[in-house]
Parts: structure tokens; sequence; C-alpha cells
């Protein structure tokens, strides 16, 4: 019998099992594609690092920590890498690198990229220098030119393409160039400031336990200022990194889903409402209660079956496109292979989901009385008010089940239901409202076609309030994604002013500092800061010492505080990205005993310190006491230098230090003029072109939110779907409502005019309140995450408002056409 009756409604059932297959399609793309991204960083995690472990530190290993390398039987290859300024002597071209400094044969899993091939494996012979192969087009370089890097000038010896653990995005600020470690000390760029790693690279024996291994040397190393990482250990971080924006973007696949479930609930029960007159025929020739229910939900089972079916499909299809829309994000190349759990995720949540939203309205079938055959009760009870209850209990239950699966945190999917809830609530009950409020003040004095499109949002069978949700969640969601990348680039932007900087010119030298300064005033530049800086470590903190503290398991302090290599620098006065939040600032150093600083509330906060508590630096050897005098919020989104750690002036004027400096160029050439200039005479000096920079962010924002938008996007196309099958759905009663408008003498173009003024209503209502939603909470990220001022843009107000509106409205009527064409008559003798 479900087969019967399923077959007759067919495309109706197609049409339920489409609002469904792109969340399903969605949901299993993602998942897939994490699933193979783990895979790959589990497999690849070697060829990530080039080594089996890393023993990195910045500065050369003291006695101890060269002990344990010893021990270990000595690296097998390392490197001292920083950036620096590289000079092209071909083009007089100058462009910021990051300088690595190889000895040995690294990589040992993976390989060095290289045109020509040789070049990996002979460089260091050559001693010569393998530069960035998008540099050297940049530059218009070729193998055999020369690279100038401090004071040392190296041959070409190739392009290099890829380098294991790198991505595109990592090496577009500072791209690398791989040169002899017995060269860098030609260069002459290792002085006090330079910010420089050691790395040592090791294979490990086979029989090596690595988990054993860093569990007893990680915490040793860290006590001398120096760390231990395996490739398991990495492989793990980065493979966390990595589904936590998988979850993410999971979670706006399931929203897409939740609404294609909701268009199911919705088409189900109109779908069970005509139907119901062949319940009552069913019972009144034997059939029992459970056999009709179990027709139409044996149909709605076969339906999720399939639905999951053609979404998985569509998922896996999906996922191989994935690749190159990440690939600038991905250290590595995906290579994708077939996993079942998404499969079988995907097959589960078909039939789970379409039977879950589909009970509540399949219940009117239990309900039927066999009376119905005889005469129409119009108020017929559907279902009881504990089953409803049960049912949406369940679901919510089914949701939370599936939130805390894909976050792993109880708490995280509660707060996702919680957020689901008021988001669908409040779109909810802005439908709902906006129906009474139409019924309660209907525009009596309007004309036939406006009030009979206006009756038709709360007609029988209207579907007001699920297309409203379905189009102004996806609506909310792309203009919130819209809005919020506007809010991150408005916070990196550059002022556009002369006493604004936009170059900062680093690791200058006390002794170079006058002469730089001579180099930039006389071609009218400004020097908007000159700051000097000092490199401490924490010696302890409230009198504890740092070894103290790190052997404590109870103790709250972050790790990174006490591994940290600190740049600070001493100033009189506050600058415009920082705030006092607590108590007084000092400007001068007045008197003996500690020092009053100022802290920022991140380490505030991560150092677990109050308002008068102690903290001693290791200064280069010399022991500083310092007491926290004041603390400030610090804006470290805005495009300058900021410092977490702030001393009075009077106190580090004679400590070793370097010196950063800031200016403002006005034009691009006139930067990379300047910087060519700067490179030859001060070939230590690192200089960052901040209009670079915030290029780089621009285009990494733009490449996320379009990432973010495409599964987004999903909302939208469900909400499409989901108007396709409401429309289809109650076609026959607008197929009756169009005949008795017609014999009551309205014409074919009155009847067209009252659908699109209909979709018209809708679709400017629900993109409306979905961008009025997303001005909300747009608001609030500003206010509580972001701390920043919000300023909408006009761009969700001319674009998205009615291109979606232009959408429902063109929907509404192509699928209304059969409705405008159906002969009066056809209609009358099946009345008949």
């Amino acid at each position: 019998m479900a087969w019967r009756d399923g077959k007759a409604s067919g495309r109706r059932l197609l049409l339920f099992m489409a609002s469904i297959i792109l969340g399903i399609g969605a949901v299993v793309s993602i998942q897939s594609f994490s699933e193979n991204l783990k895979e790959n960083i589990a497999t690849q995690s070697k060829a990530l690092m080039g080594a089996d472990f890393i023993i990195d530190s910045r500065q050369l290993p003291n006695e101890r920590v060269q002990g344990i390398i010893d021990s270990l039987g000595g690296a097998d290859a390392m490197e001292v890498n920083f950036a620096s300024m590289a000079a092209f002597p071909k083009n007089d071209g100058a462009k910021l690198v990051r300088i690595r400094g190889m000895e040995g044969g690294y990589p040992f899993y993976g390989e060095l990229d290289t045109e020509p091939i040789s070049a990996a494996k002979t460089y260091q012979e050559e001693g010569g220098a393998l530069v960035d192969a998008t540099v050297m087009l940049q530059y218009n370089l070729k193998v055999g030119d020369s690279i100038k890097i401090g004071n040392a000038i190296l041959p070409i010896s190739g392009a290099l393409k890829s380098v294991p653990g790198s991505s595109a995005i990592s090496t577009s600020v500072a791209p690398p160039v791989l040169m002899p470690f017995d060269r860098i000390e030609e260069t002459g760029l290792l002085q006090v400031g330079s910010r420089l790693e050691y790395q040592y690279f090791f294979v490990a024996e086979p029989t090596t336990d690595l988990e054993v291994l860093d569990a007893v040397l990680d915490p040793i190393l860290d006590a001398e200022d120096a760390d231990l990482d395996t490739h398991t250990v990495t492989s793990q971080q980065m493979g966390e990194r990595y589904g936590n924006v998988g979850k993410f973007l999971n979670l706006i696949a399931f929203i897409a889903l939740l609404l294609g479930c909701v268009g199911i609930a919705s088409s189900v029960h109109i779908y069970i409402r005509e139907k119901l007159a062949t319940v009552a025929i069913l019972k009144c020739m034997g059939a029992s209660r459970k056999q009709t229910f179990f027709i139409f939900l044996l149909q709605i089972i076969g339906m999720g079956l399939l639905g999951g079916i053609i979404g998985t499909l569509i998922g896996l299809l999906l996922q191989q496109s994935f690749p190159l829309i990440l690939q600038d994000f991905l250290p590595f190349e995906v290579s994708l292979s077939f996993a079942w759990q998404p499969v079988i995720m995907g097959l589960l949540l078909g039939v789970l989901m379409s039977v879950l939203f589909a009970l509540l309205p399949l219940m009117g079938t239990w309900y039927t009385s066999p009376l119905q055959v005889l005469r129409v009760q119009e108020n017929s009870k559907n279902t009881t008010r504990k089953a409803k209850v049960l049912m949406l209990l369940g679901i919510l239950f089914f949701i939370f089940l599936f939130s805390y699966w894909l976050l792993e945190n109880w708490v995280s999917a509660l707060g996702f239901v919680g957020t689901i809830l008021f988001t669908f609530s409040i779109l909810a009950g802005i439908a709902i409202a906006f129906m009474r409020l139409l019924k309660k003040y209907f525009p009596t004095s309007w004309g036939f076609t406006s009030r009979q499109s206006m009756l038709n949002l709360f007609r029988p069978n209207n579907q007001t309030m699920v297309l409203l949700l379905a189009i102004g969640l996806g609506t909310f969601l792309i203009s919130t994604l819209y809005f919020t990348k506007d809010m991150l680039l408005a916070k990196a932007e550059l002022e556009d002013s002369a006493q604004s900087p936009n170059m900062i010119l680093l690791d200058i030298q006390s002794e170079q500092k006058e002469a730089l300064v001579n180099s930039i005033t006389p071609k009218g530049l400004p020097i908007i800061n000159n700051i000097p800086i000092i490199t401490m470590r924490v010696h302890s903190i409230k009198e504890r010492p740092i070894n103290e503290i790190r052997s404590d398991s109870t103790a709250n302090v972050n790790e990174w505080i006490l591994n940290h290599e600190f740049r600070v620098t001493y100033r009189d006065s506050l600058i415009a990205s920082e705030k006092l939040v607590e108590g007084e600032w000092t400007s001068k150093r007045v008197g003996d005993g500690p020092i009053a600083i100022s802290i920022s509330d991140n380490i505030a906060r991560d150092a677990q310190v109050k308002i008068g508590d102690p903290i001693t630096f290791n200064v280069q050897g010399v022991l500083m006491e310092t007491v926290v005098g004041s603390i400030r919020a610090v804006d470290w989104g805005r495009m300058q230098l900021n410092f977490s750690i702030l001393f009075p002036t009077g106190v580090l004027e004679k400590a070793p230090q370097f010196h950063v400096l800031t200016t403002n160029v006005p034009t691009a050439e006139a930067s990379a003029s300047l910087q060519r200039e700067l490179v030859k005479k001060f070939p230590n000096v690192s200089i960052l072109d901040l209009r670079q920079i915030l290029s780089l962010v621009q285009s990494v924002l733009t490449k996320i939110s379009w990432v973010i938008n495409f599964m987004a996007f999903f909302s939208i196309l469900t909400g499409i779907i989901v108007l396709i099958g409401s429309v289809r759905t109650s076609k026959y009663q607008r197929i009756r409502e169009s005949v008795l408008l017609r014999t009551l003498g309205a014409k074919g173009k009155q009847i067209l005019k009252i659908t699109a003024l209909e979709y018209f209503y809708l679709g400017i209502l629900g993109s409306g309140m979905g961008v009025v939603l997303s001005l909300i909470s747009s608001q609030l990220l500003a206010s509580f995450v972001f701390e920043a001022s919000f300023v909408p843009s006009w761009v969700p107000f001319l674009v998205l408002i009615p291109g979606i509106t232009a959408l429902v409205l063109a929907i509404g009527l192509t699928n209304s056409s059969g409705v405008l064409k159906s002969p009066p008559l056809a209609v009358l003798r099946r009345e008949g």
C-alpha cells in the first residue's frame, strides 16, 4: 500500500526528499574531508616536520641542552632561521624573507621541491641559496643570479617551490630562502635583538618510543628555554586545529539540514492533511490505526533513505573540490580516499531526521476518524499535547547528541542547541506576530489584488512561517559573516594620516640609529616612533622560581609565560591602542625598591597576577625585581606596535637594546625606493611595509569568508528547495482558489499579480528579517568579542535583500504557472 500510494504521489515525495539532500550533502562532504585530513596528517606527519623530532631554542644551546643533544647521538641536521631583508643586485630589488641557514641532509622525510631538481642536494656544497619560486618570478630572477643577505652575496642555485610544513599563507609575508649554515656568520645578521631560532633535527631509531622521549626530555628542555617537538605531537596539534575548523563548518552544514527538516515537517503536514480522506476510507474498510500509520511512515523512511543516498553521493563528489578551495591554508597536498563513517552517517541522518521531523504531522493519521468519509470535521483532533511534547523533546535530544558528537563538549553542544532554538524562535515569533498584526490591522481600503495577496499569507495550509524561517536564516548567516569580515578588516586597516605609521624598521642597533634617521628625514619622511626594545625572560612569579612552577601540576600559570622571551620597552605615557583598567600608571621611576611595571590584561590572566604582585625578570643575565603597578587593556588588532610589558623611564636606558623606528611613506613607489636604499646601507635592518601586510590580511579574510559563505549558501539553497516544495505541495489548494476567483470574475492578470505580490511579501520580509537580525548579532559581536565600533555596510541591504526577494519571486511564479493555466472545468469535474 505504501508503495502504491507513494508511486501516485512520487513528485511530492521527491520534493520532500530534496529538502534534506543538500543538508546531508554538506555534512557528508565536510565530515568526509575532515576524516581524510586527519588521515593525511597522521600519514604525512614526518614529511611535514622533515624529521622524527626536533629540539629548538631561541639561543645557542647552553651546556645542559648541548649535553642532551649529544646524548641522543648528535643532531642529524640543524638550522638557524630568522627574518631579514634580502637584496637582488640584478634589478636593485629588496624583499623581507625568512632566512634558513641549513647544515646536514634536511629534510629526512618529504623533499625540497626545487627547479632544477638537483639544486636541493647541491646548494650547500655550492655555497648558494634556494630562493622562493614566487619571489624569483616577482623580481625576474634566474638560476645563477645573485642574492645579497646582510653582508654576504650568494649565487642562486635554484627556485624553491615548496618546503616541508609550509603553506602559501604562511610564506606570503616572509618567503623562505635556504642557504648553507656555514655562511650565516658572513652575513653579520646575528646581532643583539635578532629574532633567531635554532633547530636540531633528529632521525629516531626504529625502537625509539617518541611519547616516552617527549615525556622525559620536554620538561627538562623547557627549564633551559628550549623545546622538544615530535612528529606525532605536532600532527596531533595540527589535527586539532584543522578539526576545529571542520567542526565549525559542520555546524553550518547541520543548520542547512535542520532547515530542510523544517521544510519536511511542513510539507508532510500538508501532504497528510490531503490524505486524511484516504485514511478514513482505509479505516472504514477495516484497516487499523497502526496499519494506516505505518503505510505513511514507510513512505517517509523510504524518502529519507533515498535522500540520504543521494545526499551522501553529492557530499562525496563535493569534497573533491575542497583541496582546491583550501590549498592556500594547508601545508601539504591532500590525497582523498573513501571513508565509511561519513557514508554511514549520511544514510542514518537521512532516515532519522526525516522520521523525527515527520512524526508530528504523521500522528494525524492516528487520530483520523472513519466518520470523516461521511462528514468533514474542521476541528478534528490531530494529536495529544503529551505526544507533541515527547516528539519535540526527541528532536531536541537528537540535535544535542549530534552536536555533542561533532563538538565533543557537552557545554558547547548545549550552547549550539540553545542558539538554534533562540534563532528559530525569534524568526518564528516574528512570522507569527506579522500574521497576527496583519489580521488585526488588515488594509481593508486596499485594492482587490493587494488584499487577496495579503490574505494568502494566513490562509489555511499557508507556508508563511516555514518560508520565513528558511529565507531569514539563510540571509542571517550570510549577512552576519559579511558584517564580521568588515569588522575584522576595519580593525586592521591603516589610518589615512601622515602621522600614522605604515612602515616599521626592525633590528636597528643603537650605533646605527642616528645614521638611519639621517637617511630617512632628508626625504621629507617623519620619524613617528623611536622605540627601544630589550629582551628578557621571567625568572620568578610571586617569589616562586619558574622551574618550581613548571614542576607544580596544580599551578595555573600558562606555560607560554614561563617559556617566552619577552620584548619590552619603556615610555612615560600610554598610546591610542591602550586603556588603563586597574592600578596607577607610573611614567618615571622614583626612589629605590621594586620597579612598578604595567602589564597587559592577558599577561595578568595567564600569569595569575594582580596589582602589587612581584615578578622578577632575567635581563640578559641580570635579575631585575618588579611589581605589578597597573594593568592595561591592549587592542592587539590595531596595525601598530603594542607591548604586553611596559617599564617606566629611568630604568632600562643603559641595558643592551635594539630599536624600532616607524615612518609614513606616501606611496608604494616611494616605499620600494626607500627599502632598496636602506638595505644597501643597513643590511641587518628588517623592513615591514604595513600596506603589504594589510593586503595579505584582506586576502586571507576574503578566502576564509568565501569558504564559510560557500557552506552558508547551502542554507539559502535549502530554503529555495523548501520554497519549491511548499508551492508544489499546496498546488491543488491554489488551483481551487484560482478557479473560484475566475468563477467570481477575476482575470488571469489579476491572479498573476496576487501570486507575485504574495511571494514579494515573503521575500522582502524573510530577507529583511535576516539582515536586521544580523545587524543585532554583529553589534553584539563588535561589543563583546571584537571590542570594536561597528559601522554596517550597505551591501547586504543593496544586494542581499533585493537579490533574495527577486529569487523568491521568480521561483514562486515559475512553480505557480500550472495553477494559472489550469482550466476551471477540470477542477469542477474533479470536485464532482
